[in-house]
Formats: C-alpha cells, sequence, structure tokens
C-alpha cells in the first residue's frame, strides 16, 4: 500500500547551510543517521525526491542484473517479506 503523508517545513539555516527537519519522515521509510541517500532535482516541477541509497558493491560472480531481479522482488513482496521476519 502506498500511502503519501503530508507534511509542511519550514527552511532554517544550520551552519552555513540551508535545511529542514523531517526525522518521523526518515523514521517512515527506516533511514537513520549515517544512511546514504539519493536526491533527484527536477527543476520543471520543483520536485524534490529523496529515495534511499541502494548503491552496494557487487561480490564476485554477482552481476548487476541478479541485484536488480533481487532488488525488484524485495520491492514486491516487502510486506510478506517484513511479516515472515516477524514471526
Amino acid at each position: 500500500m502506498n500511502r503519501m503523508v503530508d507534511m509542511e517545513r519550514k527552511v532554517t539555516k544550520f551552519g552555513n547551510s540551508l535545511g529542514i527537519t523531517m526525522t518521523d519522515a526518515l523514521k517512515q521509510v527506516g533511514l537513520g543517521q549515517g544512511d546514504t541517500v539519493q536526491i533527484d532535482v527536477n527543476q520543471t516541477t520543483g520536485e524534490i525526491i529523496i529515495r534511499k541509497s541502494t548503491k552496494v558493491s557487487l561480490p564476485n560472480g554477482i552481476s548487476d542484473d541478479f541485484m536488480d531481479t533481487l532488488s525488484n522482488v524485495i520491492e514486491e513482496y516487502d510486506l510478506t517479506l517484513r511479516g515472515l521476519k516477524d514471526r
């Protein structure tokens, strides 16, 4: 189930940088301090999309195609896998 949660934040100054706080939103997608994210900026629509980074170093013998397929399976069966984990 994809559910969008609407949040509004103010841009604030953090040292010499601008930023927003979004701890609750990060927790909802399983991100914490030290995690790496991918940021996509669409200047046409004014959208900034933040995703969990999925870049990994593959061991010898593991192809990119395998990892793409594995990622798709995990995404498709995420709720099922989470349910099995909690048993």
